[in-house]
């Protein structure tokens, strides 16, 4: 008996922390928060694009030139180039997918970026848009046509960029970029080292082209176009521009993040604003704790003590997913709010089972000690099932959904396993730690008509 009340104080007092810690880091419950140290602040809840407002960016991908085959490879490529660009900016869990299917057309494809926060559509687009796309280029070969244009005298010249073709070496195959000064002049350039694949690639390209100048194209605009002298087999090369220091920092910065692998156009983007996203916050914060409360009103009115523990139970519960939400962290959109107003449910029906289990023993002649430890060891099995069920269904959603979709699925997936700790342990504990566990008519009483024989 002491060992379960020992148990249900150490369980209270870990709610009781719990519900602190999730007071002390939320703004919008701590008016104290500008002044809290730095521990506290290191936590706030991260919000969705739809709830915190942002940026909602859709590009389409050119993979005309890239193999059939290699498609996937290519976009999944340039799903982490873009995430690590726009991470290196601060932007809190950006969500960047590629859109496949009936999306694709004439040889393209769409990636999708969400950016949380970042609300002038401007800046979020020049974070994109600033990543680089990293080309080596050979000359055409002789007696291929070429066009010409009429430049500012009136005479005949052939375009740079028709002097060149593509080539298969692009920033898909560098492994890092550093900033060097050339041992003469002293000026900064950009030192490229690229990987096993993209060694072989280079070591080909000056092999074929020794004598001949090879164009660096950088976002579609030659920037260097060194003449090869010998073959070149460790897979380094060097961009010699007309670089300024912070120039060439900011360009290995750019490289560094990753070289996007095939070209991207911006063709649509939304924002969405702040205040929509609070309005949506506030009605889901509003409809949890409605909810919440009509449900804490039914177990007590219905089960009466029993209902009253359960009540202390399912508040620690919120508190612990609350806390796991702000400790992971997990970026709550609309979806993963509704996926947690939903788990409470779970955990309020572990504890209806447990209850109606209870009366069933107690009715046939049990003790109320003994219909508790009956009444939980035979509902156990019907919870397990129903929350596996549930796991499973969170599993699937999680692994094969959208973005909106796996918010739905991992918070409701977390709430179906602490749910079921706060059934089984809590719920458990405070009962079986109460003092009073005779027959009589008081403790009928105070354990509710539904459980008198």
């Amino acid at each position: 008996m002491w060992k379960n009340r020992i148990l249900a104080v150490l369980i209270l007092l870990l709610g009781i922390g719990v519900s602190f810690f999730v007071f002390k880091t939320e703004p919008r419950l701590n008016t104290n928060f500008e002044n809290e140290s730095t521990f506290f602040k290191d936590f706030p809840f991260r919000l969705g694009l739809d709830l915190s407002g942002g940026s909602h960016l859709v590009y389409k991908a050119d993979v005309s030139a890239v193999p059939a085959g290699e498609v996937s490879d290519s976009m999944n490529a340039l799903r982490d180039v873009i995430e690590r660009r726009v991470n290196l900016f601060g932007v809190s869990e950006p969500i960047v997918q590629v859109q496949r299917g009936g999306f694709v057309e004439d040889g393209e494809e769409k990636l999708i970026v969400d950016l949380p926060g970042v609300t002038d559509v401007e800046k979020a687009t020049k974070m994109i848009g600033e990543t680089p796309l990293l080309e080596f280029r050979v000359q055409k070969p002789e007696g291929e046509p070429q066009t010409y244009t009429v430049n500012e005298k009136g005479e005949l010249a052939v375009s740079l960029n028709d002097q060149f073709v593509a080539t298969d070496l692009t920033g898909r195959y560098l492994k890092k970029a550093t900033v060097q000064f050339d041992s003469t002049t002293r000026n900064p350039v950009v030192g490229l080292e690229f990987d096993d694949v993209g060694k072989k690639l280079f070591a080909d390209i000056t092999e074929k082209n020794i004598g001949k100048p090879v164009a660096i194209y950088l976002d579609g605009s030659p920037i260097s176009i060194p003449t090869v002298n010998d073959v070149i087999r460790e897979g380094v090369a060097t961009i010699s521009g007309d670089f300024t220091p912070d120039e060439a920092k900011v360009l290995v910065g750019r490289l560094n993040s990753g070289a996007l692998p095939v070209p991207i156009t911006l063709v649509s983007r939304q924002t969405i604003g702040a205040t929509l996203g609070e309005n949506a916050v506030q009605a889901g914060a509003k409809s949890a704790m409605f909810g919440f409360g009509l449900v804490a009103l039914f177990l007590i009115l219905w089960y009466r003590l029993p209902g009253v523990l359960a009540f202390f139970a399912l508040s620690i519960y919120v508190m612990i997913i609350l806390f796991l939400f702000k400790l992971i962290p997990v970026t709550l959109t609309s979806a993963g709010i509704a996926g947690f107003i939903i788990s409470i449910g779970i955990a309020v029906d572990a504890n209806i089972l447990i209850f109606e289990r209870m009366k069933e023993e107690m009715r046939s002649g049990k003790s109320i000690k003994e219909a508790m430890t009956a009444g939980f060891d035979r509902a156990w099995l019907s919870i397990r099932d129903s929350n596996i069920s549930s796991l499973i269904t969170s599993v699937i959603l999680f692994w094969f959904g959208t973005s909106l979709i796996k918010g739905f699925a991992l918070t409701l997936g977390m709430g179906v396993l602490v749910s079921m700790f706060s059934a089984i342990v809590i719920t458990r504990l405070f009962l079986l730690g109460m003092s009073f566990m005779g027959e009589g008519k008081v403790v009928r009483f105070l354990f509710g008509s539904g459980f008198s024989k």
